[in-house]
């Protein structure tokens, strides 16, 4: 009998020995994920602040601490410089949130995001075009907010960013001798962006292309109009050199 209990005492020691010294503590409430992510914002730790916020969407623990950390979310990576996880992240607040009382702000954030994305004119312009998309809605739906002149002064940028890219693609064209093709580019530009800032420079070749396309008629209207508009344009003798050279 005596061999028994000792055996018995001998496994509860073992078992006792085995067991974890540690107990498992329960998951955090949202609200203190939620603190912990702006205590991490405030000292500019964006990735552990957008961890922290990461759990507190994920919890469900109420629709408005869920969205507020969709938006703290956001800010952070705009903030920590990362732009398209931005711009991902305020296109699904959005989609889910489309008449939230703060889609103005957000709005005019994601077309920030979208315009630190912009590439230089030879470039893609996908960027470009979101950006303005955003600006654009937020002119549109909120014509009284705070930041519409910024507004006007973003979208006004980027349709000069767009504007030189179809300038480019225009030169392009005439350097290949597709004139036809450059003319359509060129004479698009005058239709879609009235207020291009480089007008004169899309007259001179715009002439360039329909002398060489042997409408000289068009030619010299559009020349004239370079002269009579832009009397001070770097263009002018280079036009009239050009007129010489190939009329």
């Amino acid at each position: 009998m005596y061999k028994h209990i000792s055996l018995f005492l001998l496994l509860l020691m073992v078992f006792a020995a085995c067991a974890p010294t540690t107990v498992v503590p329960p998951a955090k409430q949202a609200g203190i994920y939620f603190q912990e992510g702006e205590d991490f914002f405030e000292q500019g730790l964006y990735r552990d602040a957008i961890a922290s916020w990461e759990k507190v969407r994920d919890s469900y623990f109420s629709p408005e601490l869920n969205t507020l950390a969709e938006l703290k979310i956001a800010e952070a990576h705009f903030l920590g410089e990362e732009y398209i996880e931005a711009a991902v992240s305020y296109e699904e607040f959005l989609k889910n949130h489309p008449d939230h009382p703060r889609v103005a702000d957000v709005l005019y954030q994601l077309g920030l995001a979208y315009n630190a994305q912009l590439l230089n004119y030879d470039q893609d312009q996908t960027s470009t075009i979101y950006a303005l998309n955003a600006f654009r809605t937020l002119k549109q739906r909120f014509p009284e907010d705070r930041r519409n002149e910024e507004t006007l002064i973003y979208i006004d940028r980027c349709l000069n960013q767009l504007a030189a890219n179809e300038l480019y693609v225009g030169q392009y064209y005439l350097k290949t001798k597709h004139y036809a093709a450059s003319i359509n580019r060129l004479e698009g530009i005058m239709k879609k962006y009235p207020n291009y800032y480089e007008r004169d420079k899309v007259y001179y070749f715009l002439g360039q292309a329909y002398l060489l396309n042997e409408e000289t008629d068009k030619a010299i209207e559009i020349f004239n109009t370079l002269f009579n508009n832009f009397p001070g344009s770097e263009f002018i003798l280079s036009a009239q050199k050009f007129i010489e050279d190939n009329y």
